[in-house]
């Protein structure tokens, strides 16, 4: 395993695996690895020839009230798990690097940046879409993987793939969860024990709300869900809405497939889940 700091090395080692004919698989991530993030290194190493994992707590995609400076940073913990786990690269760009001074060029994907988590954090997918191209750009993939927790992103960084005529393929990748059903996110660790016991529920009202999806009113389905989620401990609700799989409009009647997001504060960490819908 390498560990790379520079963008132009990073590029210049993809350019040369791209012109020996193999085939690189991206892990885009902002450290502070846990399981979640291994089940994309192990899909890439079986599809890809080399898989280079991106390390980089990107600036432009937090707020000015948000966790940025107390984002967590285990470098040398998340070094030794990319190598247990038989990474070939890791890159660990500095921000002034990727975001040098005078840097002003972003990427957005109108609509699908605008719902959802976007009313909440309205700078955060133009932020995600920028350091994604340029992620893209450096590594020269053939595929990216990413977790379907954050559905939202998922969807905006396909759409901007496609409109661009990126050749990379996006992969979406399965939720990874605790035994407790809890979506494993390097934000849990912000969680006290009981509010990590509360927060088990969330997937719980999920599952209950995906077996009425097929038999009740979607308003009645939402109303049910929404209900118990105000029960959770010192839970506050950003956002949970019914969609559609596709384009993230509100789903109704007529939909076949959709997705139930959800954006719920338990004490001081916000927490997103998901679970995909089909009649």
């Amino acid at each position: 395993m390498k560990v790379v700091k520079n963008v132009l090395q990073m590029q210049k080692i993809a350019l040369k695996h791209l012109q020996n004919g193999d085939e690189i698989g991206l892990v885009p991530t902002m450290g502070a690895l846990h399981e979640g993030h291994v089940s994309l290194f192990l899909k890439s190493k079986r599809n890809d020839d080399i898989t280079i994992v991106s390390m980089f707590v990107n600036p432009m995609q937090f707020g000015p009230n948000e966790d940025y400076l107390k984002y967590p940073r285990p470098i040398e913990k998340d070094l030794e798990i990319c190598e247990k786990n038989h990474v070939d690269y890791v890159f660990v760009p500095p921000a002034n690097d990727m975001f040098p001074q005078g840097y002003e060029t972003f990427v957005e994907v109108k609509f699908l940046q605008d719902v959802l988590c976007g009313l909440f954090r309205p700078i955060h997918f133009r932020g995600v879409a920028t350091v994604i191209v340029k992620l893209l750009n450096v590594s020269y993939a053939n595929r990216a993987y990413f977790g379907m927790k954050d559905f939202q992103q998922f969807k905006i960084i396909e759409k901007m793939a496609k409109d661009l005529n990126f050749k990379t393929k996006i992969i979406p990748c399965p939720i990874v969860r605790e035994r407790s059903g809890l979506a494993i996110s390097s934000r849990n660790c912000y969680l006290s024990a009981d509010e990590k016991n509360a927060s088990r529920n969330i997937f719980k009202i999920l599952k209950e709300a995906l077996q009425d999806f097929k038999n009740k009113d979607l308003n009645l389905v939402k109303r049910n869900a929404v209900s118990k989620l105000k029960k959770i401990m010192n839970s506050k609700i950003d956002y949970a809405e019914i969609v559609n799989f596709n384009d993230l409009l509100i789903a109704d009647k007529a939909t076949k497939k959709a997705v139930f997001a959800i954006a719920i504060w338990i004490g001081k960490t916000r927490l997103l889940d998901n679970i995909v819908m089909i009649k």
